[in-house]
């Protein structure tokens, strides 16, 4: 695997912050959500940077590659032509899934995958399937979960080092989300630092959180707390990474706190020479592979070789599996045998107060028209009760008002007038006539 290309120390770039980052001393690269920038309509700060010099890499948050369906071919071309725009040098996105086709349904919300055999061989198929419609080289980031899968049949160390092996793609590590496992799985970092192939590493991610009744909650909206810089000085004994990058993504912190912040991060990663990668991964074989096998090599393999396609009940053992806990997350179905059912409550709920913030923020309107913050939250909540998004955040946020006109809400005759002109002038048709509310407030109830 050819050497990363240097990036250095970054932001991630976000509009609130936008100015900000353009005044940032020393910021040699910013990364940008891929799906929140449009090809022919760059932020004008994108441009800006881009033609000082600084490289823009583009993160992908929608493709779900660790979902049982093969990876969407629009998203996929989407996705290469972000990169193609922006010049950028490689293009990342998450060990995930966040959606299932049966029942159609969206977590809005990156979601791990078991890591089982069977999960690992869609993972690396579909990551073929995309390295190959890519044009730019892929990296895929770890995510921090709230729970674990029952019957996991790798370590995370295993996980990603047969992805590496069996795909050749690179890894973004995210070490605030080391710690976020640590403490909601149990997982050790330092183990998953020593089995990973480091020579795979593209670059690093750091973020802050915040723990709440023995729940660390990875909000990117916090400062970057000292336990996940200690965890970068630990990825950065082992190897010089090729960059490193702030993540903050809301409660947007003054200017000169985000300049602090970089500095913290700068002076980790300059602290001193770094082990050479061989050596920190030699030894690494036992604890980054399968019991039984060679390092590199998936079970009924040999080195070097790719299995076949993935059978299609492979697929659907791993689609069964998705559906199942994403029902129950979503759609309020029970909770599947083996999972913690405390944990799988609480990320329920993170999952409705996501959607609820988002929406807000795609439709700012629909707070005002509800009477504030608190009253649009509420509504929301029980309207997120009985209905799972199925189509993304902005058909979300006109289901949530069609939902409220159907059952002639909000009380006040006013805003109820609105919030149909909202509705209206965003769906491009008239409300649902009274007939056909009744009709569908009865056909929810029977249902």
């Amino acid at each position: 695997m050819k050497p990363m290309a240097h990036l250095g120390v970054g932001i991630g770039w976000r509009p609130e912050i936008a100015d900000a980052v353009e005044r940032l001393s020393g910021l040699d690269w910013v990364e940008v959500v891929a799906e929140n920038v449009c090809p022919g309509h760059l932020p004008e700060s994108l441009l800006r940077l881009r033609e000082r010099g600084t490289r823009v890499v583009p993160h992908g948050v929608s493709l779900g590659l660790g979902g049982a369906d093969r990876p969407d071919p629009a998203k996929l071309a989407a996705l290469g032509e972000r990169a193609v725009a922006l010049g950028a040098p490689l293009v990342t996105e998450h060990i995930a899934f966040v959606r299932t086709s049966s029942p159609v349904l969206e977590a809005g919300h990156l979601l791990p995958v078991p890591r089982t055999r069977d999960a690992l061989d869609v993972l690396c198929e579909n990551v073929r399937i995309a390295q190959d419609a890519l044009p730019v080289p892929l990296a895929l980031e770890n995510i921090a979960a709230l729970f674990s899968w029952p019957g996991e049949e790798l370590t995370e160390g295993q996980f990603l080092t047969e992805l590496v092996e069996r795909t050749g793609v690179r890894l973004l590590i995210d070490v605030a989300n080391l710690h976020t496992n640590r403490v909601n799985r149990g997982e050790d970092p330092a183990a998953v630092l020593d089995a990973i192939p480091l020579e795979a590493l593209a670059y690093v991610h750091v973020a802050g959180g915040i723990e709440r009744g023995g729940v660390w909650h990875d909000t990117h909206a916090h400062p970057v707390p000292p336990v996940v810089l200690d965890l970068l000085a630990e990825l950065r004994s082992r190897v010089e990474p090729a960059g490193v990058l702030l993540e903050r993504d809301d409660d947007f912190p003054p200017e000169a706190e985000l300049a602090g912040e970089l500095a913290a991060i700068r002076a980790v990663v300059t602290a001193g020479p770094a082990a050479p990668v061989e050596a920190a991964t030699a030894g690494s074989g036992p604890a980054g592979t399968a019991p039984g096998t060679e390092p590199g090599t998936a079970p009924g393999t040999e080195p070097g070789t790719h299995p076949g396609p993935v059978e299609e009940s492979v697929r659907t053992r791993v689609a069964l599996g998705q559906a199942a806990l994403l029902s129950a997350l979503v759609a309020g179905t029970p909770v599947p045998e083996g999972f913690d059912r405390r944990r799988i409550r609480v990320q329920a709920r993170a999952l409705a107060a996501k959607r609820a913030d988002v929406v807000a923020k795609l439709a700012p309107e629909l707070p005002v028209i509800l009477g504030g913050p608190d009253p649009y939250r509420a509504a929301f909540l029980s309207y997120a009760k009985s209905r799972p998004m199925t189509s993304g955040y902005r058909r979300d946020a006109l289901d949530f008002a069609e939902d409220l006109l159907i059952r002639d809400l909000p009380a006040d005759p006013a805003a109820r007038r609105r919030l149909t002109t909202w509705w209206r002038d965003r769906a491009g048709a008239r409300p649902p006539r009274r007939i056909v509310r009744w009709a569908r407030t009865l056909a929810g109830r029977a249902a």
